[in-house]
């Protein structure tokens, strides 16, 4: 029954995904569309930060990057699905460059180093108008077609954003099960330990800012054609802080943690508007709350009363299988 749980699970999210939109308008879906851009940047971050241990504020400057070079590609008659490879690898690319200062520094040292390239990225942005569009930004992106499937009303490309989605998700799924998921593990708990037990800590550091800096550049593929404008406004430090509470509330180093931090940062605002001025004080109110009583974000809390309620019987491991001759 345990083992059917977990797919029974994903069934059932999943088909919520397909039926939320339904009856819906284009604002509300829109909205949902975001959710999921913003999940899909949060669980590269979380892989940096939750299961590898490296503080970053930097995971906004690589949207930007992979937004950036989708749109200058896309605009000059290139398809999207060409334009996300290469916004992907050259955000991987980035972030590995980025990452060497993570061998050098960490914690709070790393954050200014991490916060100070986003701010870099910010300013080229604003400054190289004559690439980017300066304060203007970009406007004029076209939503990709694939054949009889086209992206252009709002409700087609939410669904084409569910696949993406899907399959991001089922990427970082495989990576964090693997033997590198075990070594970022590792790294974040104990690095001394990690390398003397044979863990390369320099490498895994390394590819840990660049897969979810990778992931940031797949979420910026998709705001270009969702929004079809783009201006480095858009990506400034205060969407490195939204991405890092969104892991943090959610649950660092919690696999679908970045899905629910996503949830409360994105959709609770909205949720509470009708509350009309009182709907932003409310919602940093729940999140003060919920991170004064329970540090380890919402799938930590849903832990915690699983424990109280229904604790579980731990077994010697050397006993599980009953005393044998």
């Amino acid at each position: 029954m345990r083992r059917l749980r977990t797919p029974l699970l994903l069934a059932l999210g999943l088909a919520a995904l397909i039926v939320a939109p339904v009856g819906q308008g284009n604002y509300i879906v829109y909205t949902l569309c975001s959710w999921l851009i913003f999940s899909i940047a949060a669980t590269g971050l979380n892989l940096t930060l939750g299961y590898a241990g490296q503080i970053s504020l930097a995971q906004a400057s690589f949207m930007a990057i992979g937004a950036y070079i989708t749109a200058l590609m896309t605009l000059n008659g290139v398809h999207w699905l060409f334009a996300m490879p290469v916004s992907m690898l050259a955000c991987f690319g980035v972030g590995l460059a980025l990452g060497f200062p993570a061998l050098r520094v960490q914690g709070h040292f790393l954050a200014f180093v991490t916060l100070a390239f986003n701010t870099l990225v910010f300013l080229v942005l604003r400054n190289e108008d004559w690439l980017t569009g300066g304060v203007y930004g970009l406007v004029g992106m076209e939503r990709p077609g694939f054949g009889l499937f086209d992206t252009g009303r709002q409700i087609h490309f939410y669904y084409f954003t569910v696949a993406v989605f899907a399959v991001a998700l089922a990427g970082m799924w495989w990576i964090v099960r693997s033997p590198w998921g075990r070594a970022f593990k590792a790294l974040r708990e104990n690095p001394i330990r990690a390398e003397s037990l044979g863990v390369d800590t320099r490498r895994l550091t390394l590819l840990a800012f660049a897969i979810g800096s990778a992931y940031g550049g797949l979420a910026g593929s998709l705001v270009t054609p969702l929004v079809q404008f783009i201006e480095p406004g858009s990506f400034g430090l205060v969407h490195s802080l939204r991405l890092l509470l969104m892991v943090v509330v959610g649950g660092a180093g919690f696999f679908f943690g970045p899905v629910l931090g996503a949830a409360v940062v994105i959709l609770l605002p909205e949720i509470l508007r009708f509350t009309e001025g009182y709907y932003l004080i409310l919602y940093a109110g729940s999140v003060i709350v919920l991170m004064v009583f329970c540090p380890t974000g919402l799938i930590g809390v849903y832990g915690r009363l699983r424990q109280r309620f229904f604790p579980q019987r731990v077994v010697r491991g050397d006993m599980a299988t009953g005393p044998q001759l």
